[in-house]
């Protein structure tokens, strides 16, 4: 039996460097997804709002001016709390015509933007490259009076 333990290796205290060297290893890429879908759930989160309150911000308008310094001011204050930078909107009027929008018309406005993961550099345009685009579209039917006074 004596023999025995000569042979075997003494590994008194090398479970837990094992386990801080797993337990890193597994951490640091669970921690970084988690800081990375934060960020694309916050800007999902983002373009659907703006999508949806611009589109009822128009609808509700009384004309073409009001309708566009509504949807100014929405698209600002959503880009402002949700730290948006590049954000495209268009907007489309079903059925489709001159002017847009207009009385009876259903407003479809869709916003898009994109994500940049969390920590990318921007060599060789990188952070541009893993960048994830997200869209969103929000549907608002106008009043058959909208525009009359």
């Amino acid at each position: 039996m004596r023999r025995w333990r000569l042979w075997v290796k003494d590994d008194e205290g090398s479970a837990a460097l094992e386990f801080i060297t797993a337990g890193i290893l597994l951490l640091v890429p669970l921690v970084y997804l988690v800081i990375a879908l934060g960020a694309v759930q916050e800007q999902t989160l983002g373009a659907e709002a703006a999508a949806r309150h611009t589109a009822r911000a128009i609808s509700q308008a009384t004309d073409q001016g009001a309708a566009n310094a509504r949807a100014d001011a929405v698209l600002a204050s959503v880009r402002d709390e949700y730290g948006m930078d590049d954000v495209d909107v268009a907007l489309e009027c079903l059925p489709a015509g001159d002017p847009c929008p207009r009385a009876g018309a259903t407003v479809i406005v869709r916003v898009s933007t994109r994500v940049a993961l969390p920590f990318m550099p921007p060599v060789a345009g990188l952070d541009q490259l893993t960048a994830i685009p997200i869209e969103a579209s929000a549907a608002q039917k106008a009043s058959r009076l909208w525009g009359a006074e």
